[in-house]
């Protein structure tokens, strides 16, 4: 007997670095492939769940930070019975749901875990490689020309990218706070130089416009939550400083900027199909179909049938179909009404909650649920899969370290 809860002892325990290294593998796909991302994922979950056990699972989800997802899952699942679309659309609508199961698993894992570091690292490395990668086939123009995408990036797209990059750059900035203080100058510099190396590729290479917006409110943030009035004033002045010697020097990035009202401009003139007006358009068609089922919604993967209905006999941006209305709040309405509407934003804040004290894991997570909330205002960020796994990632393990940190000492 003792021989055998030996055995089960350790092949729990090797159960758990597998899961735990599992969990770091697939933060490092993240950036590059979506198809490695969900095998990834999946081995994951087969290695997690028979180290689980029910009391675990039954805490966290006694948080709201665990439950509210699960909830949201829920919802989608039971809209499917009242939604007006074919059994593919609801199926289709309801998976984008199913990566929020991961939260609570994620909890769990970590909150008895000493590797989120291996996470974090992992996606900080990851990202960091992407730059590099990038940086070295665009100065290479034989190199450039085969492999580089029509929006200058290797993989994915400048949106999601520039994401990445993002959540790099405020990582990085806490760290740098922390080597600074240390007087560890050699780490300071290297952090501060792939820092600027990353603000470098948005401004000049594959700007996310998103990313800009969200660029600006974690800045906000990050120098309301760590630095004094000499930190503030000197981080101000040098964004200030970065922002104006970027816009100046990047045409580019003018022009992406620019090319917002250029296109708000043309949608409102001529009815002329662009980006930014098709998002307007969609946010329309979003608010009248909310109006038209306030309460419980069209159901889980209505959305596509919505719009190709509304599209009938219009013309221009009018006549565009989506499954995607380029807002998060809208595509949780749109099908769960106000009740699912509420939930998700219980979710977020629960989440926001979870990560108001001080530590890395906490900036790291706080810094997930900011940037996804942003972002969600202009696209639906929560439902699409890189966006989606780095919130899933962030806020589990994040949230794993926090719950663990809050947990009596024995």
């Amino acid at each position: 007997m003792a021989g055998a809860s030996l055995s089960n002892y350790f092949d729990r325990t090797r159960l758990t670095r597998l899961a735990d290294g599992l969990a770091a593998a697939v933060a490092v796909s993240l950036p590059w492939s979506t198809s490695a991302t969900g095998i990834l994922a999946f081995v994951w979950l087969l290695a997690l769940i028979p180290t689980l056990s029910w009391s675990d699972l039954r805490r966290a989800l006694a948080t709201a930070a665990g439950a509210l997802p699960v909830l949201l899952v829920l919802l989608g699942v039971f809209g499917m019975l009242w939604a007006d679309a074919t059994w593919a659309e609801r199926w289709g609508g309801v998976g984008s749901f199913f990566k929020l199961l991961a939260i609570p698993l994620l909890l769990v894992q970590f909150c008895r875990s000493d590797r989120a570091v291996w996470v974090f690292g992992g996606y900080l490395f990851s990202c960091v490689a992407l730059l590099a990668a990038t940086t070295v086939v665009m100065t290479i123009p034989p190199l450039s020309a085969t492999l580089m995408h029509a929006n200058n990036v290797l993989v994915k797209n400048a949106a999601t990218q520039s994401g990445g990059f993002v959540t790099s750059i405020f990582g990085l900035l806490y760290l740098a706070i922390e080597a600074f203080e240390r007087r560890r100058w050699w780490w300071l510099f290297g952090m501060l130089a792939v820092v600027l190396g990353m603000m470098a590729n948005i401004f000049f290479v594959a700007t996310g416009r998103t990313a800009l917006v969200v660029l600006l409110v974690l800045l906000v943030l990050f120098a309301a939550r760590h630095l004094r009035a000499r930190g503030m004033a000197t981080l101000v002045a040098g964004a200030i400083a970065v922002v104006v010697v970027g816009w100046f020097s990047s045409a580019y990035l003018r022009n992406r900027a620019s090319d917002v009202f250029t296109e708000i401009r043309s949608y409102r003139t001529v009815n002329a199909v662009t980006s930014s007006g098709e998002r307007i358009e969609f946010w329309k068609k979003s608010i009248a179909f909310v109006r038209a089922a306030p309460i419980i919604g069209h159901g889980t993967g209505s959305i596509h049938s919505l719009f190709i209905a509304s599209s009938v006999g219009q013309t221009g941006a009018a006549a565009s179909a989506t499954t995607n209305p380029h807002n998060q709040t809208f595509a949780v309405a749109i099908q769960l009404g106000l009740i699912g509407t509420a939930v998700l934003w219980a979710m977020w804040i629960a989440h926001l909650l979870l990560f108001r004290r001080p530590g890395l894991a906490e900036w790291i997570g706080l810094v997930v649920v900011v940037q996804n909330i942003v972002g969600s205002l202009f696209n639906s960020h929560l439902f699409d899969f890189v966006q989606g796994w780095v919130y899933v990632l962030g806020v589990g393990v994040a949230g794993g370290v926090a719950l663990k940190k809050r947990e009596p000492s024995p």
